[in-house]
């Protein structure tokens, strides 16, 4: 009976950590898609649009200290040369996007 209890367990947390897993995957698929192509696959800006239009490091603490509502306005309004993702992103995929660029900057 515990072996069975525990075997269920399991199979919950797997099934709660799934959409997770797969919010990030759709995120980084997002990220590569829309935005690698002037921020890098790794959020650096050390790409040939990045170098032209100077583009931030998303990792660097100067983004990470935007508040989430900032970074949100950004992609989904544009900033600069950015282009808004209004209309071509659904929310989700802004706050997934938002979430991805968290992540970048714990990996500097």
């Amino acid at each position: 009976m515990t072996k069975k209890l525990a075997l269920l367990a399991f199979v919950l947390f797997l099934l709660a950590l799934t959409p997770a897993l797969s919010s990030a995957q759709d995120a980084a698929t997002t990220f590569k898609g829309k935005c690698a192509m002037c921020h890098g696959p790794d959020g650096s800006g050390k790409t040939a649009m990045g170098e032209k239009f100077n583009i931030r490091d998303l990792r660097s603490a100067d983004v990470q200290k935007q508040t989430d509502a900032e970074l949100v306005q950004i992609v989904t309004k544009g900033k600069n040369k950015m282009p808004p993702y209004d209309g071509k992103l659904t929310k989700e995929q802004i706050d997934q996007l938002v979430a991805y660029v968290r992540e970048l900057g714990k990996k500097k």
